[in-house]
């Protein structure tokens, strides 16, 4: 999943960020409402965390710009200001969620999981499922038929996009702009070589294979039949 974040402090900038990536998450980052709308303008996310005090206006404007500009997916406001006008003005504008500073980072993760959760089939919890596979997203645990699989963490996000993803085959490039941030070169075979990583971890010990290549397009979690 491929995560927006927009805040101008520094040190809470690089604290968050590191905290994603630890979970998996593919991050971009502005310090900047400007830099934000580009990003934005250019990328597909899953997820947009912003502050609501940026040097040059405020996240309550961005938020409204975003949903003008057409993005629909969750968006979660971080602000010291806890009042509730402006929680309301924040509401208002856009986003789907407030988180107060400071915060516990647990706290943020479980708010990105529900929005997640909101935005998607409302099904999930904690865990996604297919086939004889488990995925736990808060302990980051993999099982195929009861057996454990230690995944990377770049694996275990490739394995949730494609798990995010039942029956609708995804493209490399989809693949991209969901795992990996904007410093990835597209034109590298990367995603071919962690698909074919992933395979030997879920499929070649296993009887049945549950991913598939699309030929002429891209990948495919499915069972056949």
């Amino acid at each position: 999943m491929r995560v927006l974040l927009v805040e101008d402090e520094q040190k809470l900038l690089s604290f968050v960020m590191r905290g994603l990536a630890e979970h998996g998450y593919a991050v971009d980052t502005a310090a900047t409402k400007n830099e934000a709308e580009v990003l934005a303008a250019d990328n597909d996310y899953d997820l947009i965390i912003l502050d609501v005090m940026l040097p040059d206006g405020n996240g309550v404007d961005l938020a409204k710009w975003l949903r003008e500009h057409e993005y629909s997916g969750p968006i979660l406001m971080l602000t010291a200001l806890n009042s509730t006008s402006d929680k309301v003005k924040g509401l208002d504008a856009g986003a789907d969620d407030y988180l107060s500073k400071p915060f516990v980072f647990e706290e943020l993760m479980a708010r990105v999981r529900a929005l997640l959760r909101r935005y998607g089939d409302g099904q999930e919890t904690s865990s996604l499922e297919f086939a004889d596979i488990e995925m736990n997203l808060i302990h980051r645990k993999v099982t195929r038929a009861g057996q454990e699989l230690r995944l990377t963490t770049k694996e275990f996000a490739l394995l949730e996009y494609l798990m995010r993803n039942i029956g609708r085959p995804v493209t490399r490039t989809q693949i991209i702009e969901h795992v990996w941030d904007m410093g990835f070169d597209p034109g590298s075979n990367v995603v071919d070589v962690y698909v074919n990583m992933l395979r030997k971890k879920v499929d070649q010990p296993f009887e049945k294979k549950l991913i598939h290549t699309v030929v002429g397009y891209g990948y495919e979690l499915r069972q056949e039949p």
